[in-house]
C-alpha cells in the first residue's frame, strides 16, 4: 500500500539521491495497520469510483478537481467523510465540496507573493496535514514536493486526493521531522508552517529546519506569535486554546532573534494576522471545536484561558552560502 517508486525516481539526480537509498528501509518499518481507525479508512479508499482522467486547478484557491467520469456527489461525500475529520483544504472533487476546517487558501495567498519562486526547486513542507499546500506549492511549478505529517488520517486523505489528481511529483510520507537524515542540506525550500509553537526545544526544531536546507536554501516558516518586545515569550501554564502541545509563543523581535541566533540570514516578517473564526471553524467535515469554542465568549482577542487569541506571523529567511 505504501508505494513510492515514483518518489525515488524523482530523486535521482538531484541533493536528495543519497536519501533515495535508504528511505525504502524507513518506508518497510512503518506500521500503519497499528491504528485503531486503520481499516476504515483504507476501506474507505477501496471504496472511491474509479475515474479514467481528471482536470485539476492548482492554482484556485477551492483545489478545483473535475473528473471526465459522471460521479456520485452524494456517495461520494459519504465515502470522503470517513476520512473525518477534514482540517485542511478546501477541496471540491465534480459537485462535491470537502469544507475543511481551516481556509488554507488564506494562509497562502497570504505568503506566496512574499516567497522566492518555486519554480524547479526541490521543496519540503513540514507538518503537512493532508497535502493542500503541497498541491498549491505544484502549482508554482516545484520540481518535487516532499510534504511530511506522522498523521495516518492526514496520509489517507492525502491518498484519497491522489486517487482524482493522479501522479504527479507531489508526496507525503507519514514521518515526523525526527524520521529525516540528519544533515540532509538538500532543499531549495523549507516550509514549517503551524509546527514551531508544538516543539518543546524551539531552537533544536530550528536547527533542524537549517540542515534540511541546501546552502543559500530558504526557510519559511509561520507560527503563534505574541505582542511584545525582544526576549519576551508566552510559555503557557498548561493549554493554550484548549491545546495541550503549545509550547513557546515568541514575540516578533525574540523569534527574528532566534532565527539569527541559529545563523539564518536575512530575516524578514512577511506577515502578521489574528486567525479569525471565518478562516478556522466547525463544518460537517469537522464537526467538533474549533477556533470560536477556544476564544473567550466575552471578549474574543483572548483565549478561554486568558491568554492573548491566536496570532500568526510568517517569517521567511535564508541559510548562508
Amino acid at each position: 500500500m505504501l508505494e513510492y517508486t515514483a518518489l525515488y525516481q524523482s530523486m535521482q539526480d538531484t541533493a536528495l539521491e543519497k536519501w533515495a537509498e535508504t528511505l525504502p528501509d524507513q518506508i518497510a518499518q512503518l506500521e500503519p495497520s497499528t491504528h485503531g481507525d486503520f481499516n476504515r479508512w483504507r476501506q474507505a479508499l477501496n471504496d472511491l469510483p474509479a475515474v479514467t482522467q481528471c482536470h485539476v486547478d492548482f492554482n484556485s484557491d477551492t483545489l478545483q478537481i473535475r473528473s471526465e467520469n459522471a460521479l456520485d456527489g452524494e456517495l461520494l461525500e459519504t465515502t470522503l467523510k470517513q476520512l473525518s475529520p477534514w482540517r485542511k483544504g478546501p477541496y471540491q472533487i465534480n459537485d462535491c465540496l470537502i469544507d475543511t476546517e481551516w481556509h488554507s487558501d488564506w494562509k497562502w495567498n497570504r505568503i506566496v507573493e512574499h516567497i522566492s519562486p518555486l519554480k524547479n526547486r526541490l521543496v519540503l513542507d513540514i507538518g503537512c496535514g493532508n497535502g493542500y499546500h503541497c498541491w498549491r506549492m505544484h502549482g508554482e511549478q516545484a520540481r518535487l514536493v516532499i510534504g511530511i505529517d506522522p498523521s495516518w488520517l492526514f496520509w489517507m486523505q492525502f491518498q484519497a486526493l491522489k486517487h482524482f489528481i493522479g501522479d504527479k511529483p507531489v508526496h507525503l510520507l507519514p514521518f515526523g521531522i525526527e524520521q529525516l537524515p540528519t544533515n540532509l542540506h538538500a532543499f531549495d525550500t523549507v516550509f514549517s508552517m503551524g509546527v514551531f509553537y508544538h516543539r518543546r526545544s524551539p531552537i533544536d526544531h530550528l536547527q533542524q529546519l537549517k540542515a534540511t536546507l541546501r546552502k543559500g536554501g530558504e526557510l519559511v516558516l509561520e507560527t503563534l506569535i505574541i505582542d511584545g518586545h525582544l526576549g519576551e515569550t508566552l510559555v503557557p501554564d498548561d493549554r493554550y486554546a484548549k491545546m495541550r502541545n503549545v509550547w513557546f509563543l515568541p514575540s516578533v523581535a525574540t523569534m527574528t532573534q532566534w532565527l539569527q541566533r541559529c545563523g539564518f540570514e536575512n530575516v524578514q516578517v512577511v506577515d502578521i494576522n489574528q486567525t479569525a473564526i471565518e478562516e478556522q471553524r466547525s463544518t460537517s467535515w469537522m464537526p467538533y471545536e474549533s477556533l470560536q469554542d477556544f476564544l473567550d465568549p466575552e471578549d474574543k482577542n483572548k483565549t478561554i484561558e486568558g491568554y492573548p487569541a491566536p496570532k500568526r506571523a510568517t517569517f521567511i529567511a535564508q541559510k548562508p552560502f
